[in-house]
Protein backbone atom coordinates (compact mmCIF):
# COMPACT_ATOMS: atom_id res chain seq x y z
CA UNK A 1 0.00 0.00 0.00
CA UNK A 2 0.84 3.66 -0.55
CA UNK A 3 1.36 6.55 1.78
CA UNK A 4 -2.06 7.74 1.08
CA UNK A 5 -2.50 11.31 -0.51
CA UNK A 6 -5.45 12.59 -0.55
CA UNK A 7 -6.80 13.36 -4.28
CA UNK A 8 -9.47 15.26 -6.07
CA UNK A 9 -11.94 15.23 -9.08
CA UNK A 10 -10.01 16.09 -12.22
CA UNK A 11 -6.47 15.50 -10.57
CA UNK A 12 -3.81 14.07 -12.25
CA UNK A 13 -2.20 10.86 -10.78
CA UNK A 14 1.23 9.77 -11.14
CA UNK A 15 0.06 6.07 -11.83
CA UNK A 16 2.45 4.16 -14.73
CA UNK A 17 3.54 0.50 -14.89
CA UNK A 18 3.68 -1.81 -17.86
CA UNK A 19 0.58 -4.36 -16.39
CA UNK A 20 -1.56 -0.94 -15.17
CA UNK A 21 -4.99 -1.85 -13.72
CA UNK A 22 -7.00 0.73 -12.54
CA UNK A 23 -9.70 0.75 -9.87
CA UNK A 24 -12.43 2.68 -8.42
CA UNK A 25 -12.33 6.34 -8.69
CA UNK A 26 -9.29 6.12 -11.22
CA UNK A 27 -10.04 7.13 -15.20
CA UNK A 28 -7.16 6.53 -18.24
CA UNK A 29 -7.79 9.79 -20.28
CA UNK A 30 -5.88 10.65 -23.86
CA UNK A 31 -3.65 14.13 -23.80
CA UNK A 32 -4.92 16.56 -26.08
CA UNK A 33 -1.92 17.58 -27.01
CA UNK A 34 -0.33 14.23 -28.35
CA UNK A 35 -3.14 11.61 -28.63
CA UNK A 36 -0.75 8.36 -28.24
CA UNK A 37 0.12 9.84 -24.78
CA UNK A 38 -2.66 9.74 -21.90
CA UNK A 39 -3.00 10.47 -18.27
CA UNK A 40 -4.66 9.08 -15.29
CA UNK A 41 -7.19 11.69 -13.33
CA UNK A 42 -9.28 10.98 -10.57
CA UNK A 43 -13.15 11.03 -10.59
CA UNK A 44 -13.53 11.54 -6.80
CA UNK A 45 -12.40 12.25 -3.79
CA UNK A 46 -10.44 10.20 -1.69
CA UNK A 47 -7.39 8.96 -0.51
CA UNK A 48 -4.94 7.53 -3.50
CA UNK A 49 -3.64 3.68 -2.83
CA UNK A 50 -1.65 1.88 -4.75
CA UNK A 51 -0.67 -2.16 -4.78
CA UNK A 52 3.13 -3.19 -3.28
CA UNK A 53 4.60 -3.24 -7.14
CA UNK A 54 2.55 -0.33 -8.25
CA UNK A 55 0.58 -2.00 -10.97
CA UNK A 56 -2.82 -1.52 -9.04
CA UNK A 57 -4.24 1.91 -8.12
CA UNK A 58 -7.45 3.03 -7.06
CA UNK A 59 -9.19 5.97 -4.72
CA UNK A 60 -10.12 4.54 -1.45
CA UNK A 61 -13.32 6.64 -0.08
CA UNK A 62 -16.00 5.76 2.05
CA UNK A 63 -19.47 5.79 -0.17
CA UNK A 64 -22.63 3.75 -0.03
CA UNK A 65 -23.16 4.04 -4.20
CA UNK A 66 -21.45 1.87 -6.07
CA UNK A 67 -19.78 2.16 -9.04
CA UNK A 68 -18.82 -1.04 -10.83
CA UNK A 69 -15.43 -1.39 -12.11
CA UNK A 70 -13.70 -4.47 -13.68
CA UNK A 71 -12.20 -7.73 -11.71
CA UNK A 72 -14.29 -6.79 -8.49
CA UNK A 73 -16.55 -9.32 -6.53
CA UNK A 74 -20.37 -8.49 -6.45
CA UNK A 75 -23.50 -9.58 -4.44
CA UNK A 76 -26.00 -9.62 -6.89
CA UNK A 77 -29.96 -10.26 -6.74
CA UNK A 78 -31.58 -11.63 -10.31
CA UNK A 79 -34.28 -9.21 -10.43
CA UNK A 80 -35.57 -10.65 -14.40
CA UNK A 81 -34.65 -13.78 -16.86
CA UNK A 82 -34.03 -12.00 -20.30
CA UNK A 83 -33.28 -14.50 -23.40
CA UNK A 84 -30.26 -16.87 -22.67
CA UNK A 85 -28.88 -14.96 -19.17
CA UNK A 86 -30.38 -12.47 -16.51
CA UNK A 87 -30.38 -9.04 -15.15
CA UNK A 88 -28.80 -8.71 -11.64
CA UNK A 89 -29.16 -5.66 -9.31
CA UNK A 90 -25.47 -5.16 -7.76
CA UNK A 91 -26.47 -1.48 -6.32
CA UNK A 92 -25.10 0.80 -9.39
CA UNK A 93 -26.70 2.97 -11.45
CA UNK A 94 -27.45 0.30 -13.94
CA UNK A 95 -28.79 -3.43 -13.59
CA UNK A 96 -26.17 -6.12 -14.72
CA UNK A 97 -26.48 -8.84 -17.06
CA UNK A 98 -25.18 -12.18 -16.40
CA UNK A 99 -25.26 -15.09 -19.06
CA UNK A 100 -26.13 -18.58 -18.25
CA UNK A 101 -22.93 -19.96 -19.87
CA UNK A 102 -20.95 -17.88 -17.69
CA UNK A 103 -21.00 -20.57 -14.83
CA UNK A 104 -18.09 -23.11 -14.16
CA UNK A 105 -19.15 -26.03 -16.21
CA UNK A 106 -22.50 -24.64 -18.24
CA UNK A 107 -23.44 -25.41 -21.36
CA UNK A 108 -26.99 -24.96 -23.36
CA UNK A 109 -28.01 -27.98 -22.16
CA UNK A 110 -26.46 -27.50 -18.54
CA UNK A 111 -26.67 -24.18 -17.10
CA UNK A 112 -27.81 -22.71 -13.56
CA UNK A 113 -31.68 -22.23 -13.85
CA UNK A 114 -31.24 -19.44 -11.42
CA UNK A 115 -35.42 -17.94 -10.28
CA UNK A 116 -35.99 -13.92 -9.69
CA UNK A 117 -34.56 -12.99 -6.44
CA UNK A 118 -31.90 -15.49 -6.35
CA UNK A 119 -29.09 -14.52 -5.03
CA UNK A 120 -25.18 -14.53 -6.69
CA UNK A 121 -21.64 -13.98 -5.63
CA UNK A 122 -20.28 -12.54 -9.18
CA UNK A 123 -17.10 -11.06 -10.95
CA UNK A 124 -17.55 -7.48 -13.03
CA UNK A 125 -16.11 -9.08 -16.55
CA UNK A 126 -16.81 -5.46 -17.88
CA UNK A 127 -17.77 -2.13 -16.76
CA UNK A 128 -17.93 1.04 -18.93
CA UNK A 129 -19.92 4.70 -17.71
CA UNK A 130 -22.04 4.61 -20.99
CA UNK A 131 -23.18 0.53 -20.81
CA UNK A 132 -24.49 -2.04 -18.60
CA UNK A 133 -22.20 -3.67 -16.50
CA UNK A 134 -21.48 -7.44 -17.24
CA UNK A 135 -21.05 -10.37 -14.90
CA UNK A 136 -19.66 -13.71 -15.16
CA UNK A 137 -19.71 -16.88 -12.01
CA UNK A 138 -16.26 -17.82 -12.76
CA UNK A 139 -12.60 -17.03 -12.42
CA UNK A 140 -11.91 -15.87 -15.85
CA UNK A 141 -8.33 -17.47 -16.04
CA UNK A 142 -9.46 -20.92 -14.48
CA UNK A 143 -12.65 -20.96 -15.59
CA UNK A 144 -13.23 -22.72 -11.74
CA UNK A 145 -16.08 -21.06 -10.15
CA UNK A 146 -13.63 -20.37 -7.06
CA UNK A 147 -16.45 -19.72 -4.89
CA UNK A 148 -18.54 -17.54 -6.92
CA UNK A 149 -22.40 -18.47 -8.18
CA UNK A 150 -25.32 -18.85 -6.89
CA UNK A 151 -25.68 -17.98 -2.73
CA UNK A 152 -28.55 -20.32 -1.19
CA UNK A 153 -29.80 -19.20 2.44
CA UNK A 154 -27.93 -16.69 4.19
CA UNK A 155 -29.25 -13.60 4.94
CA UNK A 156 -27.52 -10.35 3.05
CA UNK A 157 -26.36 -7.09 5.16
CA UNK A 158 -25.62 -3.46 3.47
CA UNK A 159 -22.83 -2.00 4.84
CA UNK A 160 -20.45 1.05 3.54
CA UNK A 161 -18.19 0.39 0.85
CA UNK A 162 -15.66 0.99 2.84
CA UNK A 163 -16.55 -1.64 5.42
CA UNK A 164 -16.57 -3.93 2.73
CA UNK A 165 -12.62 -3.44 1.59
CA UNK A 166 -11.74 -3.94 5.13
CA UNK A 167 -13.59 -7.40 5.47
CA UNK A 168 -11.66 -8.19 2.29
CA UNK A 169 -8.12 -7.07 3.95
CA UNK A 170 -6.71 -10.81 5.45
CA UNK A 171 -5.66 -8.41 8.14
CA UNK A 172 -9.03 -7.57 9.56
CA UNK A 173 -9.75 -8.60 13.07
CA UNK A 174 -13.89 -9.18 12.65
CA UNK A 175 -14.42 -12.51 10.17
CA UNK A 176 -11.55 -14.46 12.14
CA UNK A 177 -12.89 -13.27 15.25
CA UNK A 178 -16.36 -14.27 14.51
CA UNK A 179 -15.23 -17.33 13.11
CA UNK A 180 -13.22 -18.69 16.35
CA UNK A 181 -17.04 -17.98 18.28
CA UNK A 182 -18.82 -20.41 15.33
CA UNK A 183 -18.77 -21.69 11.61
CA UNK A 184 -20.05 -19.30 9.04
CA UNK A 185 -19.27 -18.74 5.78
CA UNK A 186 -19.42 -15.08 4.00
CA UNK A 187 -19.09 -13.69 0.37
CA UNK A 188 -18.14 -10.03 0.23
CA UNK A 189 -18.88 -7.93 -2.35
CA UNK A 190 -17.13 -4.46 -3.17
CA UNK A 191 -20.67 -2.98 -4.00
CA UNK A 192 -21.48 -2.57 -0.36
CA UNK A 193 -23.52 -5.81 -0.02
CA UNK A 194 -22.35 -8.70 2.54
CA UNK A 195 -23.94 -12.52 2.39
CA UNK A 196 -23.63 -14.40 5.22
CA UNK A 197 -24.73 -17.91 6.62
CA UNK A 198 -24.56 -19.95 10.33
CA UNK A 199 -26.52 -22.57 11.34
CA UNK A 200 -28.42 -20.56 13.81
CA UNK A 201 -30.20 -17.90 13.58
CA UNK A 202 -28.88 -16.10 16.44
CA UNK A 203 -25.68 -16.41 15.09
CA UNK A 204 -26.49 -14.66 11.60
CA UNK A 205 -28.30 -12.10 13.75
CA UNK A 206 -24.93 -11.50 16.20
CA UNK A 207 -22.31 -11.37 12.73
CA UNK A 208 -25.13 -8.39 10.96
CA UNK A 209 -24.86 -6.48 14.76
CA UNK A 210 -21.09 -6.89 14.88
CA UNK A 211 -20.69 -5.80 10.88
CA UNK A 212 -22.86 -2.53 11.36
CA UNK A 213 -20.87 -1.83 14.63
CA UNK A 214 -17.70 -2.43 13.09
CA UNK A 215 -18.72 -0.42 9.82
CA UNK A 216 -17.05 3.22 9.55
CA UNK A 217 -20.55 4.77 8.78
CA UNK A 218 -21.82 3.31 12.59
CA UNK A 219 -19.84 2.84 15.55
CA UNK A 220 -16.25 1.98 14.01
CA UNK A 221 -16.27 -0.40 16.84
CA UNK A 222 -12.55 -2.29 17.36
CA UNK A 223 -12.44 -5.41 18.40
CA UNK A 224 -12.21 -5.07 22.24
CA UNK A 225 -15.82 -3.65 21.61
CA UNK A 226 -16.90 -6.45 19.32
CA UNK A 227 -15.68 -9.26 21.80
CA UNK A 228 -17.96 -6.96 24.76
CA UNK A 229 -20.90 -6.97 22.22
CA UNK A 230 -20.71 -10.84 21.27
CA UNK A 231 -20.82 -11.62 25.37
CA UNK A 232 -23.78 -9.48 25.63
CA UNK A 233 -25.14 -11.42 22.54
CA UNK A 234 -24.53 -14.71 24.16
CA UNK A 235 -23.21 -16.88 21.16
Amino acid sequence: MSSSELVFPGQSVPAKHVNLKLGPGLQQQASYSDPSESTVVATKAGLLQHSANRSKWWVDSNSRRYVPAPQESVVGAVTQRQGEGYRVDIGGAHQASLDALAFEGATKRNKPNLKVGSLVYARVSLAHKDMEPELECFDAQTRKSEGYGELKGGFIIRCSLKMCRNLLDPKHFLLPLLGSKFPLESAIGMNGRVWISAKEPRQIIAIARCIEATDPDGGGMDAEGVKALLDTLEV
